[in-house]
């Protein structure tokens, strides 16, 4: 650890509705793709710790899944428990909105902001988007009249607008202390999980709106070998009628979606990556506590 990093320390949740551009806004923070992003809701499952060190200090951010009234299967029991679990020890909250949107998921998740207590800046994202400029401040006024937040930040998550501000308002608000993690480290998650993170980023991007909701990834397999890694993975859906949907048309579906994350994989860990993928079929995986628990939906 570098002994010269003094300052300020602490863990920021990043909370809010799904779609709202958290994750954007945690890998424009690192300078690097951690969480995996898409325009769909609910990308992301699990929170993921994005560390983020400079002179001042060192500032542990975690992205959480969007608060959400989807439905009331056992996915989404998770994911709305995971997101609250991540307010319950945090120093600071980052509340995201989109600029001139509100909805009734947001109201949901600034009730669960305040009943946190913690102190909160209101990040309003997504500003590059709007072509009258004019109408953010009568928005930002309205914003601020929802909660008493400690500051309100209109951001471009995409671009990068006011992003620095935003870490140096965050490292302000931060109690003094010692960094927690290496100046190098960037993450507390494995790189197994980011291997089947990025394949499921991709099964996102890549179909329908309802399918992808319906995917899940295990990794099977995962060594070093001869300089590279050997990845093998497992697609889960639900009827054979999704496993039909992804594997495609001779299979070309399915060696595309490979293709692709396997290129991700290698970019993220800088070495070669063979990857193997199949698909399997195990009915109503998104409702059954217990298959949930096994493939890795559990707070930890």
């Amino acid at each position: 650890m570098n002994d010269a990093i003094t300052g300020r320390c602490g863990t920021v949740a990043i909370v809010g509705r799904p779609n709202v551009g958290k994750s954007t806004l945690l890998n424009r923070i690192l300078g690097q793709k951690l969480a995996i992003t898409s325009h769909k809701a609910q990308t992301t499952r699990h929170s993921i710790l994005g560390v983020k060190t400079r002179a001042e200090g060192q500032i542990l951010f975690v992205d959480t899944p969007g608060i959400h009234r989807r439905g009331e299967s056992a996915l989404n029991r998770y994911l709305n428990r995971t997101a609250r679990a991540a307010l319950a020890d945090t120093d600071l909250i980052l509340f995201v909105v989109e600029a001139l949107r509100w909805t009734e998921e947001d109201e949901q998740a600034l009730a669960a902001v305040a009943r946190a207590g913690v102190e909160c800046i209101a990040v309003v994202n997504k500003v590059d988007r709007v072509e009258d400029k004019e109408a953010l401040l009568p928005f930002l006024q309205t914003l601020g009249e929802r909660h008493a937040f400690r500051e309100l930040f209109p951001v471009s998550a995409a671009r990068g607008s006011q992003v620095e501000a935003l870490e140096q308002a965050v490292l302000a608000a931060l109690p003094e202390g010692e960094p927690i993690f290496p100046e190098d480290q960037l993450t507390d998650r494995s790189e197994r999980f980011f291997a089947a993170e990025l394949l499921r980023e991709q099964l996102t991007q890549r179909y329908g709106e309802e399918l992808p909701y319906r995917t899940t990834v295990e990794i099977e397999r995962f060594e070093a070998v001869d300089g590279r890694y050997m990845i093998n993975a497992l697609i889960w859906v639900e009827r054979p009628g999704q496993k039909a949907i992804i594997i495609g048309k001779q299979g070309e579906s399915l060696k595309a979606t490979a293709t692709q994350a396997r290129l991700e994989m290698q970019k993220l860990f800088d070495c070669p990556v063979h990857l193997e993928v199949w698909v399997k079929i195990k009915k109503s995986w998104s409702s059954d506590e217990a298959a949930l628990a096994r493939l890795g939906y559990s707070e930890d």
